[in-house]
């Protein structure tokens, strides 16, 4: 019998996506551009370790608050240098 394996998923993404709403409006470039905070996404999820769940509960029930709140910053930093990183390559694009 197979898993329904749809309902897998990245436990980071959320964090990711909730802290780019919060931060995008110092980065009025790249938040009048979706598709450019989807890179930002890209590039902060391919920084953090991946942490694959079910369902939101299997991670917080094992998880402890200590781990949480470390898990939380490290999201805000790879989101803030995610945000650096793609800004910089727009600027590269625009003087070559």
């Amino acid at each position: 019998m197979l898993s329904n394996f749809d309902m897998i998923h990245n436990h980071q993404e959320e964090g990711v996506k909730r802290e780019i709403l919060d931060t995008c409006g110092r980065h009025p470039r790249l938040a009048a551009e979706p598709e450019l905070l989807a890179d930002v996404a890209c590039v902060a999820l391919n920084a953090l370790p991946a942490r694959y769940i079910r369902h939101a509960i299997d991670l917080s029930f094992y998880q402890t608050e200590q781990e949480r709140a470390k898990s939380e910053v490290a999201v805000r930093q790879a989101v803030e240098k995610a945000f650096l990183f793609v800004e910089s390559r727009l600027d590269a694009r625009k003087h070559a």
